[in-house]
């Protein structure tokens, strides 16, 4: 017995580990079942699940604000950033700075405009997000139009596309924001005000902590972070579409939850938001091998994530205790 309580210890601790353990066993799996697995194969694994996991890190702090916030214009985010790249910068490396200084004011701009929704209009985040990506989806349409040529900057697609020791440079990139991800929630006074705010609002505002401030800043973090991710991913695909952003609506929240975050907030892991990325990135990869076809992959994802927060939700159930009351909404 103390075997096993000290394994739920260690579990409630570093919530990665289960993520982790999936990407090794279905790696194995994958492994055992084909011969199209290769070193090679995991290259393009880690590099996908890199763009997931720059992207799923901003999804990752919104959660943890709480009251079940959820950034669903992430997608339109990525795709408008990688469609305003192209037009600013034109194929030239000289107006790379130019195209940054473009994207990153995007991020600003709608991550203020959610934060605005959210934290002064009172409008719950699922609508408010969803209501502006719907806008930036308009907008999206407009600089396709404008878009007179898809030329990537060569020095920003070699960065984009480059390899160092076999491991795509976006990976290491994607490693470097997880770890800054990590430090900042588990060091920083920001990160541990954002656990406090997301466990319990009205707890948190007692305590002094400026609750509006940080969760407006949760928007803007998401924002940038999808901004400066659709444009790389531009760079690394070689240009932009309009659905480009698509699947990372459901994948960046997957993502985060597949990686032990707590949907409801409060608790977050960069780490298994990693890790989370790489698993779902192999379970679409094991679809695709299997043949089945784009919707039925679509099914198999919703199904993960909605088994994963059913446990969650077990799990927490059972840790309340049933003979206190029910604890005040914050």
């Amino acid at each position: 017995m103390n075997s096993v309580g000290n394994l739920l210890k260690l579990l409630g601790r570093a919530r990665w580990i289960p993520s982790f353990l999936g990407v090794v066993l279905l790696w194995v799996v994958l492994s055992a079942i084909t011969s199209r697995v290769s070193l090679q194969s995991l290259s393009g694994v880690l590099a996908t699940a890199s763009f997931l996991a720059i992207a799923a890190l901003g999804q990752m702090f919104v959660i943890t604000g709480g009251r079940g916030n959820i950034d669903l214009s992430i997608p339109n985010v990525l795709t408008l950033s990688a469609y305003a790249s192209l037009i600013v910068v034109e194929g030239q490396n000289g107006r790379l700075l130019l195209g940054f200084a473009t994207v990153l004011g995007i991020g600003l701009l709608i991550g203020s405009a959610n934060a605005v929704l959210v934290c002064l209009f009172r409008i719950p985040a699922i609508i408010a997000t969803l209501a502006s990506g719907y806008v930036l989806a308009t907008a999206t349409l407009l600089a396709n139009r404008w878009l007179v040529s898809a030329a990537v900057a060569p020095a920003l697609k070699y960065v984009a596309a480059a390899r160092l020791g076999g491991i795509p440079f976006m990976t290491l990139v994607a490693i470097a924001a997880v770890a800054a991800a990590a430090l900042v929630l588990g060091r920083f006074v920001y990160g541990r005000t954002l656990s406090a705010v997301g466990q319990n609002r009205r707890a948190a505002a007692l305590a002094g902590i400026d609750v509006t401030r940080v969760v407006a800043s949760t928007f803007v973090i998401s924002a940038v972070l999808a901004a400066l991710d659709g444009w790389a991913l531009g760079a690394y695909v070689g240009g932009a579409f309009p659905d480009m952003g698509t699947p990372y609506l459901l994948q960046s929240v997957g993502a985060v939850v597949l990686g032990g975050s707590l949907i409801m907030g409060g608790a977050s892991t960069a780490l298994g938001t990693l890790f989370g990325s790489i698993l779902l990135v192999l379970i679409v990869t094991t679809m695709q091998i299997a043949g089945l076809p784009p919707g039925t992959q679509d099914i198999v994802q919703g199904v993960v994530v909605i088994a994963v927060l059913g446990l969650a939700g077990v799990k927490r159930s059972r840790a309340v205790p049933k003979n206190l009351p029910s604890p005040a909404t914050p």
